[in-house]
């Protein structure tokens, strides 16, 4: 055989080695694709969940529960309004906002009901006349929810306090025991009305017995 066909078949022998190995390659990269494409690789990538926004926050010591609120959306327009529902909201259902562990690294934000509570109760003729005020740690979405909702708890309050019996408000540990109660009547009915309570305590500003 001649030099140079000792060199063409060398060279075609050399042209199906880089052929063979392109595609070699090829298929292997195309396998490893469809290994990484099945795990997920190329997919798009799935986002934790996000913070609700139509949830309060808590306001750290010496912030603005208003300022808190407007920079989550209260006012906007959007799902942070103060009074507005939930989103899908199912009636009856809602979450307790947690007690911060720390209360003296959160601010408490203070409001007054401004007309008393005026009640006969269960075991007299007598009457009790009660004022409350609330306390929050969260942003101002939950006192403008008291406000939009007052009347539902008003209506709820008086319910519970035609069920006193005199003897029992008559002593300070009936007057804490009611305090708990009237407490979780306002953070119920916030849970029906926007899907969130809120109220961290009830603090009775004038309390009569007639």
């Amino acid at each position: 055989m001649s030099d140079e066909a000792k060199a063409k078949k060398k060279k075609g022998g050399s042209m199906k080695m880089i052929i063979m190995l392109v595609i070699a390659t090829l298929v292997g990269g195309a396998g490893a694709a469809g290994g990484l494409y099945a795990a997920g690789f190329f997919s798009h990538k799935e986002e934790g969940p996000k913070e609700d926004p139509t949830k309060p926050v808590l306001v750290l010591a010496g912030e603005n529960a208003e300022e808190v609120a407007k920079a989550h959306g209260m006012g906007g327009g959007g799902h942070g309004g103060g009074g507005a529902a939930v989103a899908g909201h199912a009636p009856g259902k809602g979450i307790d906002l947690p007690t911060p562990t720390n209360p003296t690294a959160y601010q408490a934000t203070y409001f007054q009901l401004q007309t008393p509570f005026t009640s006969n109760m269960s075991d007299t003729d007598a009457f009790a006349q009660i004022s409350l005020a609330v306390s929050t740690y969260y942003d101002m979405r939950v006192i403008e929810a008291i406000k939009t909702h007052e009347m539902a708890i008003r209506s709820q309050v008086l319910m519970l306090l035609a069920q006193q019996p005199e003897t029992m408000l008559a002593t300070p540990d009936g007057k804490k025991e009611l305090q708990v109660k009237i407490k979780a009547v306002i953070n119920d009915v916030l849970k029906q009305k926007t899907g969130y309570g809120g109220v961290d305590n009830v603090y009775f500003t004038n309390f009569v017995i007639q």
